[in-house]
């Protein structure tokens, strides 16, 4: 999978997918995460586990980041992720976001730190930006967690969402293994997993989901899948003419390995750098020809026995 220069889009050899779902499916509804305007406020945290009773699993003060909930779990269904690098923030390349003339940016009290080979013994402020980004289960086209639940616990619904009925779950964890993004997790006390619904039950009221209800500027927009992937490319756009040339979508192309996510993100490094698979594929891809295989070798083995029994009876 390869990054085009032009668009930003990562694209993939998988023809395109169309929107899973019953026959009388409703418009395919998700995300769209703009991580260019998240300020890292977790409001969007707070609205998901007040809305959907998810426990409390404490916070984790890793002292190596404002980050205090450390990744997606069974108890923590979004997660804003806090990065922080020695690079220029966008109103410090030159030229970018700001007018000829303008007076010089706002101190705004970031972290400052003495620069190498610096004499003065004083500290000097340095290239340094924090990116930040609110994670969520991506509710994949090609959902492998769908296709290894046993029990039916995990079902598509008529939004195109993947969603998890904790009362038919039996605790095997055979899905936590297939996602490609490691976001379905167990819970220790009962060993069943959890995770996003993007808020199924508002969604039947005509509600959009806590977490984008409660984002203060819209980093988190819901809508329409086509509709969000087409203000997402213009968006794309609008950065790179701003002379943003790292910022790129994530999830979006629904030619990738997963034939796009239900919730993609515009992104302005890598993918690693977030903690997200550069190229995720469905885990469970190479399942029919397995099966076709072990067929195979199961009748030669199966043919081999036979002739041998029957050789030796005469």
């Amino acid at each position: 999978m390869a990054l085009d220069e032009q668009s930003g889009v990562r694209t993939g050899a998988a023809e395109s997918a169309e929107d899973p779902g019953p026959e009388d499916a409703r418009p395919r509804m998700g995300f769209f995460t703009d991580t260019s305007v998240c300020i890292g406020c977790k409001a969007c945290e707070v609205a998901c586990k007040e809305w959907n009773l998810v426990p409390e699993d404490g916070l984790d003060f890793t002292g190596m980041s404002f980050d205090n909930s450390g990744g997606l779990g069974a108890d923590t269904w979004r997660h804003v992720a806090f990065i922080e690098q020695r690079k220029p923030i966008g109103v410090q390349e030159t030229g970018v976001g700001r007018p000829e003339g303008a007076p010089d940016p706002v101190d705004l009290g970031m972290p400052s730190f003495q620069l190498p080979g610096s004499s003065s013994g004083e500290d000097e402020r340095g290239e340094f930006r924090w990116l930040m980004s609110s994670d969520v289960c991506k509710h994949c086209t090609h959902a492998a967690c769908l296709d290894v639940c046993p029990t039916g616990s995990l079902f598509r619904t008529e939004y195109g969402t993947v969603v998890v009925q904790e009362d038919i779950c039996n605790g095997c964890g055979y899905c936590v293994p297939a996602c490609p993004y490691g976001v379905i997790d167990q819970r220790k006390d009962d060993g069943r997993v959890f995770k996003c619904t993007l808020c199924y039950d508002r969604m039947g009221d005509g509600m959009e989901p806590a977490c984008a209800k409660a984002c203060p500027t819209d980093s988190i927009q819901f809508g329409d899948l086509d509709e969000l992937r087409e203000r997402a490319d213009e968006r794309l756009r609008g950065l790179h003419e701003a002379g943003i040339e790292s910022a790129q979508l994530y999830g979006r192309d629904p030619g990738d390995g997963v034939g796009g996510d239900g919730a993609f993100f515009l992104l302005l490094d890598e993918p690693e750098v977030y903690g997200l698979p550069p190229d995720p594929v469905v885990t469970t891809r190479d399942l029919p020809s397995m099966w076709r295989h072990a067929g195979v070798a199961a009748a030669a083995l199966l043919a081999g026995i036979t002739a041998t029994f029957l050789g030796g009876r005469r």
